[in-house]
């Protein structure tokens, strides 16, 4: 093993190291990791019912574009 191959192969073993030592720094902890999952919105069961609902809607609406020939959004400017 040559004395450059041997040098390539530590640096990056060091970059490795770097980059995993500061992504530990700047991941959140346990307790903070918990806290945010708490606070997501699908936490919420409210926030979550109307997530689907929403999305129910944006699905009919496209299978319904599906459906069609027309250019539906064409007509959306004219309904103003």
């Amino acid at each position: 093993m040559s004395l450059r191959t041997l040098l390539s192969s530590s640096a990056l073993i060091a970059m490795l190291g770097l980059g995993y030592g500061m992504w530990a720094l700047i991941s959140p902890g346990e307790e903070r990791r918990r806290e945010l999952v708490k606070n997501l919105p699908e936490s919420n069961p409210v926030r979550m019912d109307e997530t689907r609902k929403r999305n129910a809607l944006v699905m009919q609406a496209l299978k319904d574009a599906a459906e069609t020939n027309d250019n539906i959004a064409s007509r959306m400017g004219r309904h103003k």
